[in-house]
């Protein structure tokens, strides 16, 4: 299983004292706020599975892999400098949708401007739109409808001046329901887009 955007931080140890005793490189698996994260470390001689907060892998002088533990504070202490390339993490704003149309709210249409501070504020300032439909409906059409959503906010924010190559719109009809309901059954907060400002 493959998980989005995994952090980990990968250093080569400095030449030390005991050359024998100190790991010729290490990998830390860091953790991501909003989303489990797990990673593979291989070499020739064999693998390792990080998949917990701050697991590590020690290699080798010979390429063996030894499992290990780090913790927040030694990760803080040894690498600050790599911490500080580590980017923010990704901000997400709920914006809902009147029934049936791609318009939005007018409480969701005031915080549009609050996106675009938030996107200006970061270095790469890019924007996913995910769109989502309540159950009414045919579930193709609800496909559509969920695009033209997210659609309908890209312009909006381009229209604000954000660049459009910075925002991906994307549709999953009634997928992912935040309150699951019955076939055709309405409901106000499945009708809204998922901003994900990165």
């Amino acid at each position: 299983m493959t998980l989005p955007l995994i952090r980990c931080i990968t250093a080569a140890s400095a030449v030390a004292l005991c050359a024998a005793c100190a790991p010729a490189g290490r990998v830390i698996l860091l953790p991501q706020p909003d989303r489990p994260t797990a990673v593979v470390v291989s070499t020739a001689q064999g693998s390792a599975d990080l998949a917990s907060p701050y697991a590590a892998a020690e290699l080798g002088h010979k390429g063996e892999l030894q499992p290990a533990q780090s913790s927040e504070a030694e990760v803080r202490e040894r690498y600050p400098a790599l911490l500080k390339l580590v980017p923010p993490t990704p901000q997400r704003f709920t914006l809902n949708f009147q029934p049936g149309t791609s318009d939005l709210t007018p409480e969701s249409a005031a915080e549009l401007d609050q996106v675009v501070v938030v996107a200006r504020a970061r270095s790469g300032g890019e924007i996913v739109i995910i769109g989502h439909t309540d159950r009414q409906g045919a579930a193709d059409a609800n496909d559509v409808l969920s695009l033209e959503r997210a659609n309908a906010i890209r312009d909006l924010l381009v229209g604000k001046g954000v660049r459009p190559e910075l925002i991906e719109p994307v549709g999953r009809g009634e997928r992912e329901p935040v309150v699951p309901t019955d076939d055709d059954v309405p409901e106000p907060r499945n009708r809204r887009a998922e901003i994900v400002v990165r």
